[in-house]
């Protein structure tokens, strides 16, 4: 809409319309606008703070949308204001003591959402305020006396915070008739000026004495039944107002202390429409206390980012460390959102594997949802990477670890479980490594969580981490365990490099016919790898993340193809590769043994001395007739009834001439790439 054609409009009053994206900054065109109402919808993003623009501006409320900001301190200029809701929101930050020159404001509506800080004593300047709202944030300190000087305040809710010290005494507060002080940290006795306040609540108050007043009600009505001289007539116009009375308190107290007790007795904690589930938690744990932990998700507890959410580190009362995926809302239109949200999260708990990261929980909330996690000290194999002194201590050995755990964490996933989980967003930065470096998969079916129609056979949109996506998603929109296959390649290959193999993927078209060089492949930073165990094994993730990144799905491996398994009677190819480096005559030679399938059985890497790459060539090719030999003395999956011949075999590469014999089945072609075994 193009609010610029409607420069006399006076109220815009858009709310319940699944609005999304940013509040649009074509509204502060809008100089006559009085009444902005754009409440319950999906905004996002920040306040523009070209309101401060909208001078006319008598109300706002912007209430239960996904605003996450600091409040701009230009609101203060709006001096026509006169109703303010920003509550169910994300925003954060402190309250900025500009909004007291609000001197018009009645009405402050700002709870449930992220602000922290003291509450600020310029409040108490909001001289017309008769509704103050502050409830379910983060505020600390002491409640400042300034509040006392609203003396049009009729409703006062401050509960859920971190609010410590004593209760002012709130003299000047006469209309006041509601007063909610619950759940904080709040000590000392209830000022005795609050007994005329109609509704007033101070549970969850450690420290308060809120028993006084009915214990003095109670002494009241005692000394009036006792008194003997006392007339029948006397009687008869006292007693029954404060017996009344009296009853009231009784009840209010009874149904305190049972909503007290009912709280207590759950686990699963339901708050003002929240929902938190902790599983094999050792204690009691509330939405809030994950709040405190992170003190609203504020960025400096944020360890990482992803295609979902981000992640956040927290410390529970009980002092366990865990990690906090807060998901981005995908709220459903269909009202059965929240119960398919809660039964996809019952069966991803189900998940067992040693090589997944474990869920702990969840929390359905109005303006969040995140799940609870292990909490992984390393962080991820991104970032492990990327830092010269992990990557080194981040050896051959545990990289090869890393690449074969993910690889047995995805054939669990596609084959193993009772229903198939698709990834969709598997990369370096989902998988997450403890102190000991072990490989830990996270972000597991995030996807069928997030989107309860989805389907592992067609989604919607393109869902992952650039650089990890299967090519065929930008076209076909096509999400099965292919598309994870081809991202486990890209990742296996970046484990063995110690960076995105970006420039390998670009030359897959033309890989054999280029010749991607093997030092192209390995971590400079790590040793050339001298065992043959450890050196067998890369080349064989090599092969397999090169097979893994076809560009025609069928023809992708499925992960439990992928596993160890004996050799099979038949026919067996030797490809063989080398790579110099001139002016340090020092190569590298190696080679992949493949059977009649194009399975990729095992290999070899050697470092060799060559004065060319003639001579490096000719060495492959020698190292290669040697594996041959060494493989057939070994007896490796080798028919003993199987006939083996002897060939003299021989193979020139330019002015060196090369002769072994071996046991084999045919030529040696004489290009030093492909021996045939």
């Amino acid at each position: 809409m193009n609010f610029s054609l409607l420069p006399n409009l006076a109220s815009l009053r858009l709310p319940n319309n699944h609005l999304t994206d940013i509040i649009p900054l074509q509204i502060c065109a809008l100089q006559k606008l009085r009444h902005l109402n754009l409440s319950h919808n999906y905004l996002i993003g920040e306040l523009p703070l070209c309101l401060q623009n909208l001078t006319m501006l008598e109300v706002i409320d912007i209430h239960d949308n996904q605003i996450n900001s600091p409040i701009p301190p230009e609101l203060g200029n709006l001096k026509r204001l006169i109703y303010l809701d920003l509550s169910f929101n994300l925003l954060n930050g402190m309250i900025p003591t500009t909004l007291a020159k609000l001197k018009n404001l009645a009405q402050l509506y700002l709870q449930r959402n992220f602000f922290n800080g003291s509450i600020p004593s310029e409040v108490g300047e909001l001289k017309s305020l008769t509704h103050l709202d502050l409830s379910l944030n983060n505020f600390c300190g002491k409640i400042p006396h300034e509040l006392g000087s609203l003396v049009m305040l009729t409703y006062l809710n401050l509960q859920n915070n971190s609010l410590q010290g004593t209760v002012p005494e709130f003299q000047m507060l006469l209309k006041l008739n509601y007063i909610n002080l619950a759940y904080n940290h709040l000590t000392g006795n209830i000022p005795n000026n609050l007994a005329h306040v109609r509704y007033g609540f101070f549970l969850g108050n450690e420290g308060l004495k809120e028993i006084e007043l009915s214990k003095r009600i109670s002494r009241k009505l005692m000394t009036v039944a006792l008194t003997p001289n006392m007339s029948r007539e006397l009687m008869a116009i006292v007693i029954p107002p404060m017996a009344i009375e009296f009853i009231f308190y009784l009840v209010l107290c009874f149904c305190c202390i049972l909503q007290r007790r009912t709280m207590s007795k759950q686990l699963e904690t339901k708050k003002n429409g929240d929902f938190l589930s902790i599983w094999n938690y050792d204690g009691r744990i509330a939405y809030e206390d994950i709040i405190n932990a992170t003190e609203g998700f504020d960025i400096k507890y944020c360890i990482g980012t992803g295609g979902y959410g981000s992640v956040y580190k927290a410390q529970l009362p009980n002092k366990k460390i865990v990690a906090l995926k807060k998901l981005h809302r995908f709220e459903a239109e269909d009202p059965s959102f929240d119960q398919s949200f809660k039964n996809e999260v019952k069966h991803l708990s189900e998940v067992r594997h040693r090589s997944i990261i474990k869920l702990h929980g969840f929390c359905l909330h109005r303006q969040c949802m995140f799940l609870v996690y292990e909490y992984m000290e390393r962080g991820s194999l991104f970032c492990a990477l990327r830092d010269d002194v992990e990557a080194v201590e981040l050896d051959w050995p545990k990289r090869l670890n890393i690449v074969w755990d993910m690889a047995h964490a995805l054939s669990y996933l596609h084959h193993d479980c009772a229903k198939t989980i698709v990834h969709r967003d598997i990369s370096s930065n989902n998988i997450l490594l403890d102190n000991k470096f072990q490989a830990f998969l996270s972000d597991f079916g995030l996807a069928r969580l997030l989107e309860p129609n989805f389907s592992s056979n067609l989604t919607s949109n393109i869902v992952g981490t650039p650089g990890y996506i299967a090519p065929e998603l930008a076209y076909a929109l096509v999400a099965n365990e292919k598309c994870d296959v081809y991202s486990f390649g890209v990742v296996a290959i970046e484990t063995i490099m110690g960076k995105h193999p970006s420039d390998i993927i670009l030359m897959l078209p033309t890989l054999f016919q280029d010749d991607i060089m093997l030092n192209q492949i390995l971590d400079p930073r790590l040793p050339i790898p001298r065992q043959n165990s450890v050196i067998r094994s890369i080349v064989l993730i090599v092969s397999l993340a090169l097979a893994c990144l076809s560009g025609d799905p069928k023809s992708r491996p499925t992960m439990k193809q992928r596993r160890w398994r004996p050799l099979e009677r038949g026919s067996m190819k030797l490809n063989v590769d080398c790579s110099w480096v001139q002016g340090e005559h020092v190569g590298l030679v190696a080679g992949i043994l493949q059977d009649q399938t194009g399975q990729v059985i095992d290999g070899f890497m050697r470092e060799v001395r060559a004065s060319s790459p003639v001579q490096a060539e000719a060495l492959a090719v020698l190292h290669g007739l040697e594996f041959l030999k060494f493989r057939k003395e070994l007896h490796v999956g080798v028919d003993g009834t199987e006939k083996v011949q002897k060939e003299n075999v021989k193979c020139e590469t330019n002015s060196l001439t090369v002769e072994q014999s071996i046991m084999g089945w045919a030529e040696i072609p004489c290009n030093a790439k492909t021996i045939i075994e």
